[in-house]
């Protein structure tokens, strides 16, 4: 991510009063691209998301857009639009007029905004809908008349802070598909906040995770999840288990069960690290070492898998099963088998 990005943020410092909630916070969103903040409540996602809207000034620091310092801009200067979780639809007003408003204070001609308006409106599938209003439709409909609201705009750069949050899992499904697609056909470059994992994966070419107004990793959501560069990554990228091990070469030892790493060993010396092994990458079998062997202590059945707890070597391990087979007994003593595409190296704890 070193390179000049359309939106382009550089050494940026935020502080309320003698609080530093962003500290000296580089990012750069190529043209086109959707790059997602992600991490916990607190961590400074949204303030990275109002500072590029201009919503707040940086303490310090310069944001650029399209090679332009839009830092001491106002937001009507910037050419963005926002999606906001609550949606903020004009309730008085049609459905219509809602996703017209923006084209009126630019002063266009009736009767082009209404054909960008019904254009708009047929691109999230909400086509006939111009004369309904906000209480005559359901929450999925109202963030897609939000969302037909930014796109008529043809805005240079795409900001959404929460927009799934209010919405159930299947709409939220159905929704992160719509933003995708329709970001990939308009190549709006694009900046996304959430704190939900799978969704920032669904929409995003690229995840930067954040922690206390810092940036924790940055990369393709596959990389993330497969190749985390710190403890704070592996448990916050989805379940992992940690074990002290040694690694040489492509394998680690960990209480006398050689793992392949699959080639995954990171460029990490050899020597004493941390075992990372997802839950899902764990099969349970008949067969193996005396050093593979596990008692199964708990089985709870999750619908799509089966979340199992067993204990080995006096650690605890959490699995992943698939629902399809058999079901494991509580008591069963059977042989752990990782899989090298589920797990990964660390530094030693």
């Amino acid at each position: 991510m070193s390179e000049k990005g359309f939106v382009s943020l550089r050494n940026i410092v935020k502080r309320f009063g003698s609080n530093t909630v962003i500290d000296n916070f580089s990012l750069e969103i190529p043209k086109g691209q959707m790059l997602t903040l992600l991490g916990p409540s607190g961590c400074g996602k949204t303030t990275i998301l109002r500072l590029v809207a201009g919503l707040e000034k940086p303490t310090s620091g310069q944001i650029f857009i399209d090679d332009v310092d839009v830092t001491d801009l106002s937001v009507q200067q910037r050419d963005i639009c926002m999606v906001f979780q609550s949606y903020a639809l004009f309730p008085h007003m049609s459905l219509g007029k809602n996703v017209g408003y923006g084209l009126r204070m630019m002063g266009l001609p009736r009767d082009e905004i209404r054909k960008k308006v019904d254009e708009a409106l047929k691109l999230v599938d909400l086509e006939g809908f111009a004369d309904r209003y906000v209480d005559q439709i359901s929450g999925g409909q109202q963030q897609r008349v939000a969302l037909a609201r930014a796109l008529v705009l043809q805005p240079k750069v795409l900001l959404f802070d929460e927009p799934l949050s209010n919405l159930d899992a299947n709409l939220r499904r159905n929704m992160r598909e719509k933003i995708r697609d329709l970001q990939k056909t308009f190549n709006i470059t694009s900046l996304y906040v959430t704190h939900d994992q799978s969704e920032a994966f669904a929409v995003s070419d690229m995840v930067l995770v954040m922690n206390k107004g810092k940036i924790m990793q940055a990369d393709e959501p596959h990389v993330l999840y497969r190749r985390p560069a710190s403890r704070f990554m592996a448990t916050f990228m989805g379940e992992a288990n940690l074990f002290p091990a040694t690694k040489s070469g492509d394998s680690v030892d960990c209480y006398g069960y050689k793992v392949s790493l699959g080639g995954g060993s990171q460029d990490m010396p050899d020597g004493k690290c941390t075992l990372g092994v997802r839950p899902e990458a764990i099969e349970l079998t008949g067969e193996g070492t005396p050093a593979q062997k596990c008692r199964v202590e708990k089985v709870s059945y999750m619908g799509s898998a089966f979340e199992v707890v067993a204990g080995w070597n006096d650690e605890t391990l959490l699995l992943e099963l698939d629902s399809t087979g058999n079901e494991p007994k509580v008591g069963d003593e059977p042989y752990l088998n990782f899989q090298p595409r589920g797990v990964f190296v660390l530094p030693e704890a």
